[in-house]
């Protein structure tokens, strides 16, 4: 099930269940998990892309591990706000996730996140072009997964 905002997923939840912030790339996923008041997020992994029902497993068995009650995804939405062919992409990949997995989502936007990442990691951590690349992508989960649960505690 696809939901419209996080604060919708989020007030859906059984008490005491976390999120799963995912950051979908072409070649692999960044995966962000928060905490169990759903205040901080954190990165927690990166897996490689491959079939839906393979990813829905892996997140089966996450969910339980971890008691994930649900998935908010990345939005790559156009830098002026079109919703172009990379965030349809987006979208109907996380449907079929969220079908096969049975975990609700939603979408978050989630412009820039990795730039600011990336700029992140070269001005404060001072990390080169290989070791940001073992972590950007879990740290953009993070980075958007901390924007939604921030949004959805001011409304």
């Amino acid at each position: 099930m696809l939901y419209a905002s996080p604060y919708e997923l989020i007030h859906q939840l059984p008490k005491g269940y976390r999120i799963l912030g995912i950051d979908p790339g072409s070649k692999q996923i960044g995966l962000a998990l928060s905490d169990v008041s759903l205040m901080l997020a954190s990165p927690y992994a990166t897996v490689k892309r491959g079939k839906v029902s393979v990813f829905a497993r892996y997140l089966q068995e996450l969910a339980q591990k971890e008691q994930v009650g649900g998935l908010i995804c990345g939005l790559p939405l156009s830098l002026d706000g079109d919703f172009g062919p990379a965030a349809q992409a987006a979208r109907d990949w996380i449907i079929a996730v969220s079908n096969t997995s049975q975990l609700p989502a939603c979408l978050w936007d989630e412009r820039l996140s990795s730039s600011a990442v990336n700029r992140f990691l070269i001005e404060e951590a001072d990390l080169s072009r290989k070791k940001r690349n073992a972590v950007v992508d879990k740290m953009a989960a993070s980075y958007t997964l901390q924007a939604a649960l921030d949004a959805s505690k001011n409304q």
